[in-house]
């Protein structure tokens, strides 16, 4: 049996309000899920993207080595940030990522 989380993406500060929801399994990998956010968006893959929970963030390396980068969001689940985080809200963060120290 596969589990399923269902998710809510909104965008802040837009008017009207944009909202897209979608299940997917739980065990989904981020890189993964990135793919879908951007198909449910409509969006073409652009720009560098994180998930954000608090002080941790997990997406791919800028390959112009402009900041330190997150964790490697193809080695993590959906599953795994919510077990170890405890957090039900994870951010998603696509196109300007500021500069991390």
């Amino acid at each position: 049996m596969t589990l399923v989380a269902r998710l809510k993406v909104t965008l802040p500060d837009v008017e009207p309000q944009v909202l897209r929801r979608f299940g997917v399994p739980l065990k989904i990998k981020l890189n993964r899920l990135h793919e879908v956010i951007q198909a449910a968006m409509g969006w073409t893959e652009s720009h560098l993207y994180e998930f954000r929970v608090g002080g941790v963030g997990w997406g791919v390396h800028d390959p112009h080595g402009y900041y330190a980068g997150p964790l490697p969001a193809n080695k993590s689940s959906l599953f795994d940030v919510l077990e170890d985080v405890g957090t039900k809200t994870i951010r998603y963060i696509y196109g300007q990522l500021e500069k991390l120290s």
